[in-house]
């Protein structure tokens, strides 16, 4: 149990001395109005707070913002960063309305947190669901973000990856202890790619949460799946023609990540995004699927380069 609390509750911030960095996140949250009542939003931040260089990182769809802390601790010294967990996942807020997960609702929620955050422009970085979030915010009339990192997706999601997620997500799951955790959430996600067995402990920690009866459960209300598979092909032609729009519509420059094995991000649509829109730089890295996770260092040092211009250590 100790290493299980360790990983899911960071505590007071450490310090690495030498640095004046914290080790650590803060965690915050930000009240977001949906409908006619508000929720509460958590995210980590990381970085002097007062570091007027802002770098947003936003997960997937049943993720959570501790998926970043690699990264996140890489970028801390010369950016504030701030994870958030969207709403139904992570430490934030259940909806009471299951209809209200979605890409709109999410994008509004960002917004309400970057007044919050008070900058003048940030970078995005989204992998999956948090790219197409990052991609609505980039597209908003006035937009703050300065530079925007695409994590293998774009505005055409394959219909092969719907019905992968389809098989696992909101399914009642229970887990015993965090190892059985990890070794059942990785049978779903080794698309991922290649991690070390500490990392995927790591990965895998603030995934799951406490269920009260000495076991575990998922870290994220299962009701998401209900918006999720209420997605008709009518419904997602007209999100995708919708999201080619906001694509086509970005002045800013766009880095888009692509796993080589993805079935999400297929290397068609890749390519067309490389050539329209804001022509986006495509860097896809091999022996991943959907999606790389920004832990390894080659991975890291490509957003970097991309975001500061600068490379990152092992």
């Amino acid at each position: 149990m100790l290493i299980i609390r360790t990983l899911f509750d960071p505590g007071p911030a450490a310090v690495n001395h030498a640095s004046n960095a914290p080790l650590e996140p803060r965690l915050r949250t930000v009240r977001c109005l949906g409908g006619f009542s508000l929720h509460r939003m958590a995210y980590w931040e990381w970085g002097d707070p007062l570091n007027p260089r802002v770098v947003v990182c936003v997960h997937g769809l049943s993720r959570q913002g501790r998926d970043f802390d690699t990264l996140a601790r890489d970028l801390a010294q010369d950016c504030r960063v701030v994870c958030p967990d969207v709403v139904g996942r992570g430490r934030s807020d259940w909806l009471a309305d299951p209809m209200g997960y979605n890409l709109s609702a999410y994008v509004a929620d960002m917004v309400t947190l970057l007044a919050r955050l008070d900058t003048e422009s940030v970078d995005w970085v989204g992998t999956s669901m948090g790219g197409l979030i990052g991609l609505g915010v980039a597209a908003l009339s006035g937009s703050p973000v300065r530079r925007l990192v695409l994590n293998d997706v774009g505005p055409r999601i394959e219909a092969a990856s719907l019905a992968r997620i389809g098989t696992y997500l909101g399914i009642p799951v229970r887990f015993d202890s965090l190892e059985q955790a990890a070794d059942l959430l990785w049978q779903i996600s080794q698309g991922f790619g290649p991690h070390t067995r500490q990392q995927w402990l790591a990965l895998t920690a603030p995934q799951i949460k406490a269920d009260g009866r000495g076991g575990f459960v998922p870290h994220y209300d299962p009701s998401i799946a209900v918006a999720f598979r209420a997605i008709t092909p009518e419904l997602a032609a007209a999100g995708e023609a919708g999201l080619w729009a906001a694509y086509d519509s970005l002045r800013c420059p766009t880095l888009l990540l692509r796993g080589a094995e993805s079935d999400l991000l297929s290397a068609e649509t890749a390519a067309l995004m490389a050539g329209r829109g804001p022509r986006a730089r495509v860097h896809e890295f091999s022996g991943v699927g959907h999606a790389p996770m920004l832990v390894q260092p080659q991975q890291r040092a490509v957003v970097r380069e991309f975001l500061l211009g600068g490379s990152v250590g092992a």
